[in-house]
């Protein structure tokens, strides 16, 4: 099975460009977090046909993102005829991680350092277990 799974957010605007017979390609660089969150890995995508129209209407720097594909060597003998090896991630969907409102929104209150969850006055505690 050759697949991936990516959750980021984009480092840039896509870069869409268009075949002769007119085929969109986008690529784009995804910025995902390592688990912890403390590192992030820097992926380039590439994606084709109405993938690609998607990316350029709708995708700007900042926006999260999830992405699904496949993988693909991208070896090739450099001028010196030296063997380089490396990958191209392939996005075959792409739906975004979030609703438009949070790019950008700060938090609406900080953090708590407990393990509890904080519940809105607002809600009746009816539904909640424990009462």
């Amino acid at each position: 099975m050759n697949i991936f799974v990516f959750m980021g957010r984009l480092t840039k605007d896509p870069a869409v460009r268009y075949t002769q017979d007119g085929k969109a390609i986008a690529d784009f660089s995804l910025a995902v977090d390592r688990f912890g969150g403390k590192e992030a890995d820097f992926f380039r995508v590439v994606c084709f046909g109405k993938q690609a129209e998607f990316a350029e209407k709708y995708l700007h720097k900042g926006t999260k993102i999830v992405t699904q594909g496949r993988v693909e060597n991208d070896n090739y003998t450099n001028k010196d005829g030296q063997k380089v090896f490396g990958m191209r991630f392939i996005a075959s969907q792409i739906e975004f991680a979030e609703g438009k409102k949070a790019e950008g929104e700060p938090a609406k209150e900080e953090p708590r350092d407990d393990d509890f969850i904080h519940v809105p006055d607002s809600v009746a505690d009816a539904g909640l277990p424990f009462n």
